[in-house]
């Protein structure tokens, strides 16, 4: 199994920046993706951002220009940085991942779903005021 430990979230004001991290321990294998979630009170969870073995990323139109997904190999971490931040950016951000070669899939579709993902974190809050 793999295990995936978000952190870095917290409250920040509006134009502000977080930068969210999230350790994964265990073996995706050769090939994988690994994404960031959201979920806002009383909305659905919403891909916002991927990245696989190949080091393609995609985004949802939310937060293309403002975020950046990116994964050091060294020490298996996906990073979000994320840049002017607004209220709407409020939610709860999860970590996901998958061992399964699902990277062109996403790239093609532009969509981040749910269902490419086994592996989820418990979540960090993002509060932006």
């Amino acid at each position: 199994d793999v295990q995936l430990v978000e952190s870095g979230g917290g409250s920040v004001q509006a134009g502000g920046s977080l930068s969210l991290s999230c350790a994964a321990s265990g073996n995706l294998g050769y090939t994988w993706i690994m994404g960031w979630f959201r979920q806002a009170p009383g909305k659905e969870r919403e891909g916002i951002a991927s990245t696989d073995n190949d080091g393609s990323s995609t985004y949802a139109l939310s937060v293309k220009g403002r975020f950046t997904i990116s994964h050091d190999s060294t020490n298996n971490t996906l990073y979000l940085q994320m840049n002017n931040l607004t209220p709407e950016d409020t939610a709860m951000y999860y970590c996901a991942a998958d061992g399964r070669e699902l990277g062109g899939l996403i790239r093609t579709l532009g969509v981040i779903k749910e269902h490419y993902f086994e592996f989820w974190g418990q979540g960090t809050q993002v509060t932006v005021s």
